[in-house]
């Protein structure tokens, strides 16, 4: 068994990711597995140096001991040219000029997931690839099927869903579906351990895996977010959560995870 605590460093640990962290890492101890660290810093314009070392010593004050070098999605970044060009010479990727505020405004709401679906619009008109305009890789409809372990038998169909995957934004940015489903192929990770909020994602990464010529898929556990109210789940700009500022107001690393395990799911 292999899996990651994977952390994007765009804000300080609160108790939301202490939870998580108790998720991946008591699955791991349970199956004899080990723990990748994974810093996603895929959003160079959001990702600060700060936040990355602030969340590995937090981490280690925690007793979180992951196996092996920390990975940075930024050092990452020929791993990423290479699965995205094998899927260029398959004609799979093309051009999208449309703006979040375009699909909001033309697109269909997904009744599942809740999300907008891009309706494909850029598709034929033979945008090229390049800065300045967003990458999207086609969809077809279809259903993928995967059983989670704590929610059950699921199926999604990401044509459905989300229409055609933007894989790298207007920026340059890989996105988190395209990074991240190219690092779990890549480091081989066997079990993806996640809040629920990101449930909807799994057919969409499981089709673009299989895109990218992965053979067996991961095992998959969503568990229940912490939540700040019935709608509302936590932030890294809550601050009365936050690992540092609970370490501040005088907080024991036992006191912190004893208060995130009365919050697991």
């Amino acid at each position: 068994m292999l899996t990651r605590f994977a952390p994007a460093p765009t804000g300080y640990l609160h108790l939301g990711h202490v939870v998580n962290a108790l998720h991946v890492w008591g699955a791991a101890r349970a199956r004899d597995g080990q723990v990748i660290l994974r810093i996603e810093d895929h959003d160079r314009q959001r990702s600060r140096l700060e936040y990355e070392t602030a969340i590995i010593e937090d981490l280690a004050w925690l007793g979180f001991t992951h196996d092996g070098e920390v990975i940075r999605q930024r050092d990452r970044q020929h791993l990423y040219h290479e699965a995205m060009q094998r899927l260029i010479d398959r004609e799979l990727v093309y051009g999208c000029t449309c703006t979040r505020a375009d699909i909001q405004g033309s697109g269909i709401e997904d009744q599942g997931s809740g999300e907008t679906r891009y309706l494909n619009t850029c598709r034929d008109k033979g945008i090229p690839l390049g800065d300045g305009v967003g990458w999207r890789v086609i969809m077809t409809p279809g259903i993928e099927r995967f059983f989670d372990e704590i929610l059950g038998p699921q199926e999604q169909d990401p044509s459905e869903q989300c229409g055609d995957l933007l894989v790298r934004d207007r920026m340059g940015n890989w996105t988190y579906q395209y990074a991240v489903t190219v690092d779990d192929h890549v480091q081989r990770i066997t079990d993806v351990i996640r809040g629920q909020d990101l449930l909807s994602s799994t057919g969409r990464q499981i089709r673009l895996a299989k895109l990218l010529g992965r053979q067996e898929m991961p095992r998959f556990r969503h568990h229940a977010l912490v939540m700040k109210s019935p709608a509302q789940k936590l932030s890294k700009s809550d601050h009365d959560t936050g690992v540092r500022d609970l370490r501040a107001a005088g907080w024991t690393a036992e006191k912190v995870l004893e208060k995130a395990a009365t919050l697991m799911g």
